[in-house]
């Protein structure tokens, strides 16, 4: 079975390339993927896969073992984001403003590849769940509404891969514990009086509160976490006023926490909405603060990490499997790996040559797609190692 899937990986070379190209080129943005939906729903029933939609977009296909044995799902995204591509590729985006700009088109395709495998070759105990889910890239997230349906409730092991713009094709990147961060966000509208530019102390600036609010959050994470806790206060926009001469009455800004710690995690709420409320009303202003829960952190299991590094070993080698350093970038995977034992692995997309060198949500973005069959051989390995366990 093993050299099977090694020899089927090299062998759908080009039709996950083909698969690939063909999701770049008709890219759908989170909760929106229903033709994405229904192309992956016909290659399921050309393979004699059922399958199951327990939300608008995304599905869940099955494919039995010729013996019982336990559950095992392998997850890839769908979803694409509102970017404009400028790669100028042949299978560059056919939809305005919509663009595969992080690699999930690939991560789709990998997960094809293995389905069609698995499809074809069923001498494996239990069964093999297909998690084709929508929405990673928008909360509350497609992970989550795929837990609240059940999807995970009789699976003992969930596994899945992101392809990575920043490691080197032909390596691979995978750690036990806390891997990716939480991510929140938050929206502060603060109201101040507005009046004439000539005129400051006639009113309450809000540009001027909202300035100093953005300095003031800045010395959170310096002085009221922990410096052994990594986190981060990000505030990514502010907007304010309307003219040279007129002082705005309100601004409002938009911000992002990121932390692992779950005690941290609530400590940079409580301290975010604390100084907002605290810098407007020394300037008379007032702070109306409403908050996006994000993702939780992404914390890979110890036991199904190892099986999953052994895997990307195996097909690797075992110098070019590291363990990277945990980033505060977010992933709904993280509600999988709260429900049942799980882990998530980097899988390097990286190479200059064929223009992979951005990172990724960038207009350029695009892959090796020499990852694909390098990510599906190491998703089968992994699968049929926890199958067998």
């Amino acid at each position: 079975m093993r050299e099977r899937l090694t020899e089927a990986a090299r062998a759908f070379a080009p039709l996950l390339v083909e698969w690939r190209q063909y999701l770049h080129a008709h890219p759908e943005v989170s909760f929106e993927e229903y033709q994405t939906t229904e192309w992956l729903a016909a290659r399921l029933d050309a393979w004699s896969i059922p399958y199951t939609r327990p939300t608008p977009t995304g599905l869940v296909g099955v494919i039995e073992g010729s013996r019982p044995g336990r559950t095992i799902a392998v997850r890839a995204d769908i979803d694409a984001l509102p970017i404009t591509e400028e790669t100028g590729l042949a299978c560059a985006s056919t939809r305005p403003g919509v663009m595969h700009a992080c690699g999930h088109d690939g991560h789709t395709a990998i997960l094809l590849g293995l389905a069609r495998f698995l499809a074809e070759h069923r001498d494996f105990p239990g069964r093999v769940k297909l998690l084709f889910q929508p929405a990673e890239e928008k909360a509350p997230g497609g992970a989550k509404a795929f837990v609240e349906a059940g999807v995970l409730d009789d699976v003992a092991v969930c596994i899945g891969l992101h392809l990575m713009s920043d490691i080197p094709i032909g390596q691979a990147g995978i750690r036990e514990g806390a891997l990716m961060a939480n991510s929140d966000a938050f929206t502060a509208r603060i109201q101040g009086q507005g009046g004439h530019g000539a005129s400051p102390h006639q009113t309450i600036d809000a540009v001027m509160v909202a300035c100093n609010a953005v300095v003031n959050l800045q010395t959170i994470v310096g002085r009221k976490v922990d410096p052994i806790q990594p986190a981060v206060v990000t505030v990514g926009a502010i907007h304010a006023g309307t003219a040279f001469n007129i002082i705005a009455d309100s601004a409002e800004l938009k911000g992002t926490l990121r932390s692992f710690d779950s005690q941290v995690r609530q400590q940079l709420q409580d301290e975010v909405q604390r100084t907002l409320e605290a810098t407007c009303a020394m300037y008379g202003a007032k702070a109306e603060i409403t908050w996006n829960m994000g993702y939780p952190a992404l914390v890979n299991h110890p036991e199904i990490t190892a099986v999953l590094r052994a895997a990307a070993e195996e097909v690797l080698g075992p110098d070019q499997v590291y363990e990277p350093r945990p980033t505060m970038g977010g992933e709904d995977f993280a509600y999988y790996a709260r429900k049942v034992p799980s882990a998530f692995l980097w899988v390097g997309a990286r190479n200059p040559a064929v223009g992979a060198e951005w990172e990724h949500h960038h207009p350029k973005f695009t892959i090796d797609e020499a990852s694909l069959p390098i990510g599906m051989e190491i998703l089968g390995v992994a699968t049929l190692q926890l199958l067998s366990e």
